[in-house]
């Protein structure tokens, strides 16, 4: 008779517990270790599982939102995260907001409620542990605040592969640009379309200079202290440094001229498109500390961006994140040491939701695996199955994201901007229900 093959689960957010109940819920055996509350992160002040940190809100419902269908498909697929956050709900309007104690204890006692399940309180410092030899099959889901033993171990692995902090730039939808004021191009290649760019006179360079000097930003949280290194500074801080610093910076016009004028621009902000189809573009150097309403207020004052549409708006901040499509199979599991996966927003995945997602699909992937089972992926198609994707499209800057239609595959057909969302969901819908059926049978659940 085969012995049992045990699984250590690293990690008691909120992507290790729903990793640790998808296998629970597969007859599996887990062993839960996390630090707390031997040991805290800077962020972390409860003892208790999936603690959550910055807000107690999982976003919106609406199906027509990237959020909102992963929501869906995640009840679909029986989540921990998402039954807890459904049965300690508090009003919130169309977002979904909840108790955050009562979130906490409902998932803490759902996972001990199985036989198969244990927890211990244990800080893991190397992956080369002999207490590691004891397992078939390791997930692990430390979180954006990875503790320094286990970031020193990692990076052993992934070398210059894994990042401390990352730099987001907001990404707009395609079709809320306005394109008569705005340009295809590259530096000194015209006939190139790997760009647009906006073209700015030097009276609008210097009004933008203005209100992104005197913008809101974010207070920091006191484990972030003041993150300007070189190498993602923010957009307003670059503008602080002096009047010309962005000007000569990534907001330089060297090598591009306005068609419209013969002429090349006093300043130029360039937008990269963030998938082949190029229905969504990124703002190329403009990761930002600015407050999420005043990045709306600030860049739609750009011209062609007066009615943008965000899809995901910037930020920096304390997170440590692999470069997933370098250094992860497609099961998520290590390259270099195929036992060990990882899940939640060490992979690249960003926020609650996100890291839930991406723990469950871990916990499926490995107990498929246990069991011996083939698993099949989720289609691009789905909200599930486009997070699943990000990590594994290679980029040459990857960078974390949350779940947003920039993410999945366009649409074949062209529907009106108003319909669009609507469209994106019916297909998604369609993909997920046919995917759910394998997988009910693959795993019997």
């Amino acid at each position: 008779m085969q012995a049992k093959k045990k699984i250590l689960v690293v990690g008691g957010g909120l992507a290790g517990c729903e990793a640790s109940y998808q296998l629970l819920r597969l007859g599996l055996e887990v062993l839960l270790v996390d630090m707390k509350p031997q040991k805290f992160s800077p962020a972390h002040k409860e003892p208790s599982l999936a603690e959550l940190v910055c807000s107690n809100s999982l976003r919106s419902e609406e199906l027509t939102t990237g959020v909102g269908l992963l929501k869906a498909e995640m009840r679909a697929l029986g989540s921990l995260i998402l039954e807890a956050a459904d049965a300690n709900r508090v009003p919130a309007g169309k977002a979904l907001a909840v108790d955050r104690k009562q979130f906490s204890r409902y998932i803490t006692n759902k996972l001990h409620s199985f036989p198969g399940f244990k927890q211990e309180c244990y800080e893991l410092t190397s992956l080369q542990e002999s207490f590691l030899s004891n397992f078939d099959k390791i997930i692990l889901a430390p979180g954006p605040l990875v503790s320094e033993p286990l970031a020193r171990a990692l990076q052993e692995i992934c070398t210059q592969n894994l990042y401390f902090y990352d730099a987001i730039a907001p990404i707009i939808s395609a079709d809320s640009i306005d394109f008569s004021k705005v340009f295809w191009g590259s530096r000194y290649k015209p006939e190139d379309k790997d760009y647009l760019n906006i073209p700015l006179t030097e009276e609008e360079y210097f009004a933008f200079i203005k209100e992104l000097r005197a913008a809101e930003k974010v207070k920091l949280h006191p484990f972030e202290k003041e993150i300007h290194f070189e190498g993602c500074l923010p957009i307003e801080e670059m503008a602080q440094r002096g009047d010309m610093t962005l000007a000569f910076g990534p907001l330089k016009p060297v090598g591009l001229i306005d068609p419209r004028t013969g002429k090349q621009p006093f300043a130029v902000i360039q937008l990269r498109a963030e998938n082949k189809e190029k229905t969504a573009f990124n703002l190329v150097g403009f990761q930002t500390k600015l407050t999420y309403p005043e990045q709306k207020r600030v860049f739609r004052l750009l011209p062609g961006l007066e009615k943008a549409e965000f899809l995901r708006l910037g930020s920096i901040h304390r997170n440590t994140f692999v470069n997933s499509p370098e250094v992860l199979n497609p099961d998520l599991s290590l390259k270099k040491l195929a036992h060990i996966f990882l899940a939640g927003q060490i992979t690249g995945v960003e926020g609650y939701v996100e890291s839930a997602a991406c723990g469950l699909l871990v916990g499926l992937i490995v107990g498929s695996q246990v069991l011996e089972q083939d698993f099949i992926y989720p289609p691009q198609e789905t909200a599930l199955g486009a997070l699943w994707r990000h990590t594994q499209k290679k980029e040459k800057n990857f960078q974390p994201s949350n779940i947003h239609f920039g993410l999945f595959p366009a649409l074949k057909q062209k529907i009106r901007k108003k319909e669009r969302k609507q469209a994106y969901a019916k297909r998604a819908q369609e993909h997920f229900e046919s995917w759910l059926k394998i997988i009910q049978n693959i795993l019997s659940i």
